[in-house]
């Protein structure tokens, strides 16, 4: 019998239904409610202008979005912030990967909110995946005391296959955070090594943090990195590490030598600290503002805006084109074409990028 319970020797057994189990989803949510507001352009630029970290978040989001119908929008709200950026101190912080650069920063930050006050944005940049083509973005979670001061905004961006360790959009979101009141603006790179020119054309100093005990220090004369350094310092100086972290400065002040004098008329120092007990800091700090204050009297600080903004108007220029031509209608019909043609042999390389760049001038020339 399939129910035992509803056989004659158990007559006087009373059988309850149970408990009905709820829904999993609650039948009072209104998904709509939970829909973003899209704020115009308006109220975007009038929020950054009033320091809402909120509003700052949504537009940095708007202007790294790929989405073509987003691109617009973006440029209105960056060239109606235009006017209120520039009064900042941009720093670029870059080193080998495990050089302590978030640890680093973590100190450096506070070090300065409670030296000189003001207000700090740190834009970090996290590499993204070839294959799945994501990022951890979990920098700011090594920025402990940062994230939680009101005065500071940690943004994690992911490079997106951006050369030069910075993200695509890194040199817009400096306006947006300058427009917001924030005086002091961090640009953390991925690492990379040797191509940092894109982050070194957007900072006013770019400091290279180095550690000791790697192998050969002298290394450093090889790696283009060391040329566009305004500032090496030295990581871990602290414990049984104190002997090797001087020797390994020793070794970069003899470096230096070996490269012409910069452009700034600077001559980069070479300093030891820790970032893992904030020891040091203060000095990497004075070498920072002592070549600030340098530049800005020699003339070479806004000469040096000047370029970076001529360098990025022709970076621009480069991306339009590209996107120009890879979103053209007949470019995307031919695209997979020539593709098969280079892999089946019929046609070099060269002649296939030839035979599409020519179709997209006819197209071009035709519209």
């Amino acid at each position: 019998m399939e129910h035992p319970e509803n056989s004659a020797e158990y007559a006087g057994l009373q059988v309850n239904s149970g408990v009905e189990q709820p829904a999993i989803i609650n039948p009072y949510l209104k998904r709509g409610r939970f829909r973003r507001h899209e704020y115009s352009v308006g109220e975007m630029v009038e929020g950054i202008i009033k320091g809402d970290v909120t509003m700052l978040s949504q537009a940095v989001t708007l202007i790294e979005s790929v989405h073509p119908d987003h691109y617009a929008k973006a440029q209105e709200v960056i060239n109606k912030c235009l006017p209120f950026s520039g009064k900042s101190v941009r720093v670029g912080i870059s080193g080998v990967p495990g050089a302590g650069k978030s640890t680093s920063i973590d100190e450096f930050g506070m070090h300065l909110l409670k030296e000189r006050g003001g207000r700090l944005a740190v834009l970090a940049i996290d590499p993204s995946s070839e294959r799945s083509k994501g990022s951890i973005l979990g920098d700011k979670t090594r920025m402990e005391k940062l994230s939680q001061h009101p005065d500071s905004f940690i943004r994690p961006s992911p490079s997106a296959g951006s050369l030069g360790g910075v993200a695509r959009k890194t040199r817009e979101t400096i306006i947006l955070c300058e427009a917001a009141g924030f005086d002091k603006i961090f640009v953390e790179t991925v690492g990379v090594g040797q191509s940092e020119t894109a982050c070194h054309s957007m900072v006013d100093f770019f400091l290279l943090i180095q550690v000791a005990g790697t192998g050969d220090e002298l290394q450093g004369i090889k790696r283009g990195i060391m040329e566009i350094s305004d500032g090496i310092v030295i990581n871990k100086c602290d414990g049984d590490n104190v002997e090797r972290c001087q020797m390994a400065a020793t070794n970069f002040r003899n470096a230096l030598h070996f490269f012409p004098m910069p452009a700034s008329g600077w001559t980069p120092k070479v300093l030891c600290y820790s970032g893992f007990y904030g020891t040091g800091v203060k000095e990497v700090w004075d070498m920072i503002y002592q070549y600030i204050d340098f530049v800005k009297q020699n003339g070479y600080f806004d000469y040096r805006r000047q370029e970076q903004a001529k360098y990025w108007m022709y970076e621009s220029i480069n991306e339009q084109l590209k996107n120009s031509f890879y979103n053209n209608p007949l470019i995307n019909q031919k695209l997979q074409e020539s593709e098969a043609d280079v892999l089946e042999g019929r046609k070099t390389s060269f002649i296939a990028a030839q035979d599409l760049l020519d179709l997209y001038y006819t197209s071009v020339r035709n519209a």
